[in-house]
């Protein structure tokens, strides 16, 4: 796990409590449509490839790559205060859906797209582990 955290919370949907679940296990999930095979993040309630509603949970590898990113310079909120500068990551899942994220132990301007990562967690102040990124090793 990535450390401690004391990031503020939201309240998410039920829906969403077996990503909760598997990332406390220490696994990154996501859904999945039983007859298509589309994957989402965050979970929807009907497939948007086939209409379907058989969704399933299932993990993924926690590896992918940099698709996009934004660096935050100026602090949003006093938890984050330390953490100035940061990136906030939109990470393409080589398994799966796209996942807004960060990335940890990696200077903002170090990050490229393109740049392999891969899963890790962070234990939040209400007990729920986050998953965060670090970069693969030899990606840098």
């Amino acid at each position: 796990m990535a450390g401690e955290s004391s990031r503020p919370t939201v309240r998410t949907p039920p829906r969403m409590q077996p990503f909760w679940d598997a990332a406390g296990d220490g696994r990154l999930s996501v859904q999945r449509c039983r007859a298509c095979a589309a994957t989402y993040f965050p979970a929807v309630d009907i497939c948007n490839g086939c209409l379907g509603n058989e969704l399933e949970w299932v993990t993924t590898s926690g590896t992918g790559t940099v698709f996009s990113f934004a660096v935050m310079h100026h602090v949003y909120h006093p938890a984050f205060a330390d953490r100035v500068p940061y990136a906030v990551v939109d990470v393409q899942l080589d398994d799966g859906p796209r996942m807004i994220t960060t990335v940890v132990d990696c200077e903002p301007a170090s990050l490229r797209i393109g740049m392999a990562v891969e899963v890790d967690f962070e234990r939040l102040d209400d007990g729920r582990a986050l998953p965060v990124f670090r970069v693969r090793n030899g990606s840098v």
